[in-house]
């Protein structure tokens, strides 16, 4: 299994990195937001190296001229929500002919002390993904379980040719989970793999919460909201 981790070599990746981070940045979620799209948009030119192309036949208006291109079609790029939309609107501003997954799968703690996470996966919306190219952009790999839980939900639609993980920030510890589940030759990208976990299970020093960063901080869930409705 390949993995790739952006921060081995500079570029300027880093600069949207330290916005980030940066907890003066973060206020701004609009600012926060465009640079998780833009790091998005990289990584998947990126990816895109590795994809088989086959020389395409292009008329011009003085001649013709053949272009190795890849077949858009055959791609699905799948995200978690919610925090995933940004990450996943900037691959598919590269890859605009993909097709497109959706999971909803969050985590949710387990004790009363936070220490301990479980996650559950509420809904799945997707194409086909047998013998496609399945590129699964998540910003955050922390424990891996929400990602575990993506990647089991999407295999139920078929066995793809070739998948790639892909995300902002990850942690030793998720990797590993994913590793046990994904297929020998699939491919890990990160931007950065920071040093581990604290006791919540956020990364460190990672960045916070993305989807409270993108989007606002969150009331409650919607197993919560659901339970209430079911009482009535």
């Amino acid at each position: 299994m390949k993995i790739h981790n952006f921060a081995e070599s500079n570029s300027i990746i880093n600069h949207y990195m330290a916005e980030l981070r940066d907890k003066n940045y973060q206020k701004n979620r609009l600012t926060f937001r465009h640079n998780v799209e833009r790091i998005g948009e990289l990584m998947a030119y990126e990816v895109s190296k590795t994809l088989e192309f086959k020389p395409k036949n292009i008329k011009t208006p003085l001649g013709s001229i053949d272009i190795p291109l890849i077949k858009q079609e055959d791609i699905v790029i799948a995200t978690v929500l919610r925090a995933g939309l940004p990450f996943h609107q900037g691959f598919l501003n590269v890859f605009d002919h993909a097709d497109n997954a959706f999971v909803s799968a969050y985590r949710m703690y387990i004790n009363r002390e936070h220490t301990e996470v479980g996650v559950h996966a509420e809904y799945i919306a997707t194409p086909s993904v047998k013998g496609r190219t399945l590129i699964i952009a998540d910003p955050m790999l922390a424990t891996g379980g929400s990602m575990a839980a993506a990647i089991e939900a999407l295999l139920e639609a078929g066995k793809p040719k070739a998948i790639h993980v892909c995300c902002v920030i990850a942690a030793p510890e998720g990797i590993e989970v994913v590793k046990e589940i994904l297929p020998e030759d699939s491919t890990i990208w990160c931007v950065s793999i920071d040093k581990g976990m604290n006791e919540q299970k956020y990364i460190v020093p990672g960045f916070g919460d993305c989807g409270d960063l993108c989007y606002g901080e969150k009331l409650q869930s919607f197993r919560k909201i659901a339970d209430k409705a079911n009482k009535k």
